[in-house]
């Protein structure tokens, strides 16, 4: 049995060796940051943890509705702004890089007083580079240790180590992949030279679980997401298509807080958002999935083992990396988004050899075990 202590200094209650006050902060580019957050949050609440969240806009709609009982802390988003074309958003994120160090620089100056202001034990950032605190222990999560630039080597090799410079500021790094040649991310995640901080392989992350609930034939799912104005673009070519759809289908917009919706019908359901546990029920229905390939839903995926088309955000190489990589390793149909329609993505599907993957489920249970007993450790000791 836990013995509970009090801790003058801190001005609150410890339950020793699992007890600690941790903040999670997500990204704000798109919502996957947010969502493979999670399971985390819902482990470490598992193990007696304290959890406060950061954020704003949509990352913060989805995470108070998932979590509303959990306190959150406003903390704002890096704001990048995407174009419409490849050329276009790398220009756009080129002229960006100064008002992105400053976010950074903005979120490390409001870390230092919130650590002291809530009594922070634990700091896990995803992907949020100016989240590290010398006296707490931080955790940097990213499955991207390398960034694919689409243009020669020496571009990624000179982004690496800008990442890297970031990262190694932090106490450890989790990849949500596998270590494994059985990995959904390939040279994302696997480089040839690793972080000089400790590197933990996680195992893919997923909000879902397995249900006992039956598949429906022909039924599809289709998850929209991504940054505008992509996100948009494809749901018009979708919504076009999707009504002379002959079976049923959900599509889930990806708009969590979003007031305008679009009617359903009694074959095809729209949702602007759905919580975890629905939109797991509506998963598991599904005898296909359509969707950008997003890395979270590709985790996602993984974990249901559905037939899925997916569909890269033109101009983001990671997206256009993954599709090649897990398409050649059976596990989805690619499609362009420019050639894109419904029925030829699965005419696709239904022709297709899936193969799936499998993991250890207790391997994020055990890192978060190992890591509030390290947070607890260098907080009291």
């Amino acid at each position: 049995m836990n013995t509970p202590f009090y801790d003058a200094k801190k001005g609150k209650p410890y339950l020793f060796g699992k007890q600690a006050r941790i903040l999670v902060a997500p990204l704000d580019w798109g919502l996957g940051h947010a969502t493979r957050c999670i399971p985390i949050i819902y482990e470490l609440m598992a193990q007696g943890c304290d959890v406060y969240l950061a954020g704003e806009g949509k990352q913060k709609e989805l995470l108070q509705q998932e979590f509303p009982y959990l306190h959150f802390l406003e903390l704002h988003g890096y704001k990048v702004s995407y174009a419409k074309s490849k050329i276009g958003l790398i220009v756009n994120m080129v002229l960006q890089i100064h008002k992105i160090k400053r976010a950074i620089k903005s979120e490390q100056q409001w870390l230092q007083k919130v650590v002291d202001e809530y009594a922070i034990d634990a700091v896990i950032s995803d992907n949020r580079y100016g989240l590290y605190h010398q006296s707490v222990p931080s955790i940097f999560i990213t499955h991207q240790l390398i960034i694919k630039t689409g243009f020669a080597k020496w571009t990624e090799t000179l982004l690496q180590k800008q990442n890297y410079k970031y990262i190694n500021k932090y106490t450890a790094c989790w990849v949500p992949d596998a270590q494994s040649a059985n990995n959904l991310a390939g040279d994302l995640s696997h480089p040839t030279n690793l972080p000089t901080i400790p590197v933990h392989y996680i195992n893919p992350l997923s909000r879902f679980k397995q249900k006992n609930i039956a598949q429906i034939k022909s039924h599809l799912l289709i998850l929209l997401s991504g940054p505008e104005p992509q996100r948009s673009i494809l749901e018009e070519k979708i919504i076009s298509q999707v009504s002379h759809y002959n079976g049923t289908a959900t599509v889930v917009r990806g708009l969590p807080g979003e007031e305008k919706i679009i009617p359903s019908t009694s074959m095809i359901k729209f949702y602007n958002h759905l919580p975890a546990e629905a939109l797991n029920d509506e998963m598991q229905k599904a005898e296909y999935v359509i969707g950008r390939n997003g890395y979270t839903t590709v985790m996602d995926i993984a974990l249901m083992k559905k037939k899925s088309a997916l569909i890269p955000t033109p101009g983001q190489t990671e997206q256009t990396y993954l599709a090649k990589y897990l398409e050649q390793k059976n596990f989805t149909v690619a499609i362009n988004q420019n050639t894109f329609t419904v029925e030829g993505a699965l005419e696709k599907i239904r022709n297709f050899n899936y193969q799936f993957l499998n993991y250890d489920d207790n391997t994020l249970k055990k890192t978060i075990d190992n890591f509030i007993n390290q947070s607890l450790s260098t907080n009291l000791g």
